[in-house]
């Protein structure tokens, strides 16, 4: 089958463990554009996270930033931005704090990260810049795009209170709790874009490695698990392919009616971002 619309995960995926897109993968994207193939970077991170020095991604596709929260469709010039209500976070914020109080969690507002005390996560998240530090009465005025956690002993108290308020996922070996408004998922925004270019779920080849990649296999006509992908995700997958240390992408690109085959000997090209990977491995 060739895809009317390939979508792709970023970290764990495309991306090596390094956050290097490979030259093989990169050549493959090029021959899936040129072959008229419609290209969606599905990811957890922010858009600040994504500017690359060396690639742009916008020139191959459209990104949808945080879970679905976020995304621009180009058809329609519209600005799609699932929110959770200032009233919510709050509620959330207190919650979470109250029953494990050394919990850490900042915020997400568009393009902006707050927490309202000192968080390094350059070596979690590998990134250069932690989140601004604003009063916790400020951070709760504002309707979140994001709300993260981590060194959280336990998530299932926070889905068991607010999980049929928001969407939440547990991600990086539950290192890292992503809550995200009810109406925003990876499925849903790539949903939202097919239809705008006229097309159909199963249409759609999707590639992903952790849990909020989920939904999207169960959605996509055809899901390409990664070889260091979950279980859960494996289990379901139409194919799985090679890691993201080895090509997995590329691997499957190229067996698309159209695409050419690789050459062999290629070179690593390296990612700089500024900004958090948003999930510490995407996904």
């Amino acid at each position: 089958m060739k895809p009317k619309l390939i979508v792709l995960d970023l970290d764990g995926t495309l991306l090596n463990s390094k956050k290097q897109i490979s030259k093989r993968n990169l050549f493959a994207l090029q021959k899936v554009k040129a072959e008229g193939i419609n290209i969606i970077f599905a990811t957890a991170r922010p858009p600040r996270a994504v500017k690359y020095e060396d690639i742009n991604l916008f020139s191959f596709g459209t990104v949808v930033f945080y879970n679905g929260a976020l995304f621009q469709c180009n058809v329609t010039d519209r600005e799609i931005h699932y929110s959770i209500s200032k009233g919510l976070v709050g509620s959330i914020f207190d919650y979470c704090l109250s029953v494990d109080p050394e919990a850490n969690i900042s915020v997400e507002v568009k393009d902006e990260w707050f927490t309202y005390k000192f968080l390094d996560y350059r070596e979690m998240m590998k990134i250069t810049t932690n989140p601004t530090i604003i009063s916790k009465e400020i951070l709760k005025t504002y309707d979140c795009t994001k709300i993260l956690i981590t060194d959280c002993n336990d998530s299932e108290h926070i889905i068991k209170k607010f999980g049929d308020q928001v969407n939440i996922l547990s991600t990086d070996d539950g290192k890292l709790i992503q809550i995200m408004s009810v109406k925003s998922s990876k499925e849903l925004a790539v949903k939202y874009l097919s239809e705008s270019l006229g097309y159909k779920m199963s249409d759609v080849m999707c590639f992903g490695d952790d849990f909020n990649d989920l939904g999207l296999f169960q959605s996509c006509g055809i899901s390409i698990a990664m070889g260091n992908a979950i279980k859960e995700l494996k289990e379901i997958a139409t194919e799985i392919t090679e890691t993201n240390d080895n090509d997995g992408v590329a691997l499957i690109l190229e067996k698309i009616p159209g695409i050419s085959q690789m050459q062999a000997n290629f070179e690593l090209i390296p990612i700089h971002s500024a900004g958090h990977s948003a999930n510490g491995n995407d996904s």
